[in-house]
């Protein structure tokens, strides 16, 4: 090219400007999703306050509206979350909403809470409450304007009413995470490190500041994550398969298949299942049910070597199963661990949650064996190897 200085100018504005977009989406997907279900537990609250006896009534109420909005609306309204945005709703009651829908000055505001890098290139109209709306009934308020209230990231928010000891502390790191542009990753480190009572107790509260609440390299929300987030991906029902290696997908791809063809014992269920523990997101590669076992069969694909890292994380997602995926009259839920090392393959089933010993073997009997499943798993990575590399043979010249 004859002018490479003038196309790398041209490349870095592109990029610049991709970059500055994908952060005012995310932003303002993320407010709208904010405002959705802290109105969603301000409805569940004055419902629940119309004379029924709450304890009861409010599980009852959460079980039956998870299943409606379930069937409408896809993934995100389980019981768990629908009791998540009435605790949200709760941590920013009404009084808190209208004092921040107040604010009419721009720039740093009376909460001492300044636009983030993240911000700073969002429409300032989405960022100032339009006048007069402090009085207005929450009922007549759009989405937009409670979304002013709400300038983080969703994910921030689950962390901070799971997690802050008070208000004041909550207030502290909401304050400092929108200043720093801090990452879920970095507020959930200086919450678990007390940066909030370490500050408070510190006699130059200023340079505490300076020398803590600074995001380091790396630690500032990318636009990457803050499009991909998963609270994004399940709010807009969006498949989120973008994590996926060539490798991985062979491989479950494949497994999914021979499975199948074993017979008619193993229905599928799902592929990619995530579940969310606390902040935590996780993922099940392939979920099937046994029809002679009666029971739902956690497949996990590592694509290294078997670690005791692996074996905990199968018996968390297995304790979450049957909790939330089993069905009433069905066994308990077994786990199988594949993971495809070059050097060290391992298939293992997790049969301990089982009643007892001779239920496990029972199952074993009736399990595809573990050396099978692994020859499957290195039949499948030579062919997908022998593929890759003929592929990089026909690019060289």
């Amino acid at each position: 090219m004859s002018h490479p200085a003038q196309y790398d100018g041209l490349l870095t504005g592109i990029a610049k400007m991709l970059d500055t977009a994908r952060h005012v989406s995310a932003r303002a997907v993320n407010a709208l999703m904010s405002a959705a279900y802290w109105d969603i537990g301000r409805r569940l609250v004055e419902f629940e306050q119309k004379g029924r006896e709450r304890a009861a009534y409010g599980e009852e109420l959460l079980q039956r509206l998870s299943a409606d909005l379930t069937s409408r609306f896809g993934r995100g309204f389980s019981r768990h979350n629908l009791a998540r945005f009435r605790d949200f709703y709760a941590a920013f009651p009404p009084k808190k909403i209208r004092a921040t829908l107040s604010l009419k000055s721009n720039g740093p505001d009376a909460t001492g809470i300044r636009a983030t890098p993240l911000l700073k290139s969002a429409d300032s109209n989405m960022l100032q409450p339009p006048s007069g709306i402090s009085q207005t009934p929450f009922h007549e308020l759009s989405l937009d304007d409670i979304a002013a209230c709400f300038p983080l990231p969703w994910s921030h928010y689950v962390l901070l009413v799971r997690g802050s000891r008070s208000p004041e502390a909550m207030e502290f790191y909401q304050a400092e995470a929108l200043r720093g542009g801090w990452s879920v990753r970095t507020l959930d480190r200086q919450m678990a490190t007390l940066l909030y009572e370490r500050t408070a107790a510190s006699r130059d509260k200023a340079k505490m500041l300076m020398k803590h609440t600074a995001a380091k390299p790396g630690e500032q929300l990318s636009a990457v994550e803050a499009v991909r987030d998963p609270f994004i991906l399940e709010f807009l029902n969006l498949k989120d398969d973008y994590s996926e290696s060539d490798l991985e997908e062979a491989l479950i791809q494949h497994l999914q298949k021979f499975l199948l063809e074993l017979g008619g014992d193993f229905a599928f269920v799902d592929r990619q299942r995530r579940l969310r523990i606390d902040s935590q997101w996780y993922r099940v590669d392939l979920l099937f049910f046994h029809r002679v076992l009666r029971c739902l069969v956690v497949i996990d694909l590592k694509l290294g070597k078997f670690t005791h890292a692996d074996a905990g994380q199968m018996h968390l997602y297995l304790n979450y199963a049957r909790e939330n995926w089993a069905r009433p009259g069905e066994n308990p839920p077994i786990g199988l661990i594949l993971c495809s090392a070059a050097e060290n393959d391992v298939a293992r089933y997790a049969l301990e949650g089982l009643p007892n010993q001779i239920v496990a073997a029972d199952y074993r009997l009736k399990l595809p064996d573990e050396k099978t499943l692994l020859a499957e798993l290195r039949q499948t990575r030579r062919a997908w190897e022998n593929r890759r590399t003929s592929r990089l043979d026909k690019k060289t010249p």
